[in-house]
């Protein structure tokens, strides 16, 4: 049995560019894709402490690790087979590269230009986060890039959410409007939302909006209590998927391909004639942003297909 360390904290998300001192917890979700080459093996995950709720209990995790200094101290002295390290930031480059371990994967530090490089096995990540033309219009997915990098087959793996919701499914549809606060061009106009509740309230269809949002527990609750998720591309979204709901997901500034779906999701993008779509900026330039060209008809329209009901007179 290996002994493995994945060092994802949610600073820096790992096929993008960016890197932020927010936590993206979606980001930490859709990365539990790469444990399956290691279920036999005994795996230690660093993570934000933010994020714990999202990979605790997870049955291919031994051990869940809070970044803090105590926990650096003990890495530096502890011995591993393999170091997965996904972030960019520097500094946990730099800390990645100080512990102890036979293999290593994803981004090192380089010490002559204090900046993030990539292992063999991590050029493309590389290549996307520095190439914005080359990440719009890239079609494979998040799920597929990050088993690259660990050298493993993309087969459809499935993310892996360790906590069990306590509430049954309760509602027709779960309206997620909300984004994080690092991308407010994701999302959706209020007056669309409220439009849409309306349609699906005429379409005899029950609904909630969302809930849950100042504890993870809660949120997760609340998504499992619909049967298919509206949603913007956020943290709502993956964890959707990762409880096998269908989803309708609206995108602009993103590239919609970086997620696979596994077949429960319809996506809706905005047909415009215009370059900066996808901008991949968290805030628009532009006089009108894209995601207000989604209309709230090809939403319902969307839902209606997925749950097989009947449009009414």
């Amino acid at each position: 049995m290996a002994k493995i360390l994945i060092i994802k904290l949610g600073y820096s998300e790992t096929i993008d560019s960016g890197i932020s001192t927010v936590t993206s917890l979606g980001d930490v979700l859709r990365t539990t894709v790469i444990l399956y080459p290691f279920v036999q093996d005994q795996v230690t995950w660093l993570v934000d402490e933010q994020a714990y709720p999202l990979l605790e209990g997870n049955p291919h995790i031994q051990r869940i690790l809070p970044y803090n200094l105590t926990t650096v101290l003990q890495l530096q002295r502890e011995r591993f087979d393999t170091v997965i390290n996904l972030e960019k930031v520097p500094g946990i480059c730099a800390l990645a590269d100080s512990i102890s371990a036979w293999r290593r994967y994803g981004f090192r530090f380089d010490e002559l230009h204090g900046t993030a490089e990539g292992y063999d096995g991590c050029e493309k990540v590389v290549s996307l986060c520095r190439d914005g033309d080359l990440k719009r219009t890239y079609t494979g997915s998040w799920q597929e890039s990050l088993l690259q990098v660990v050298g493993a087959a993309w087969q459809g793996q499935e993310y892996i959410l360790g906590y069990r919701p306590k509430l049954e499914e309760l509602y027709d549809v779960g309206l997620n409007w909300a984004v994080g606060s690092k991308w407010p061009n994701k999302s959706w106009p209020a007056a669309k939302w409220e439009e849409l509740k309306l349609m699906l309230t005429e379409n005899g269809l029950s609904y909630s909006s969302q809930q849950g949002m100042d504890e993870l527990h809660d949120y997760i609750d609340w998504i499992n209590s619909c049967r298919l998720l509206v949603t913007n591309d956020s943290l709502g979204l993956h964890i959707a998927l990762a409880l096998r709901k269908k989803v309708v997901v609206m995108y602009g500034p993103t590239n919609p391909n970086e997620t696979y779906f596994y077949g429960r999701g319809e996506v809706l993008y905005p047909d415009l004639d215009r370059s900066c779509v996808p901008c991949l900026e968290p805030r628009c330039s532009q006089q009108t942003r894209c995601m207000e060209y989604i209309t709230a008809s090809s939403v319902i329209a969307a839902v209606l297909r997925i749950l097989n009901t009947e449009i009414r007179d």
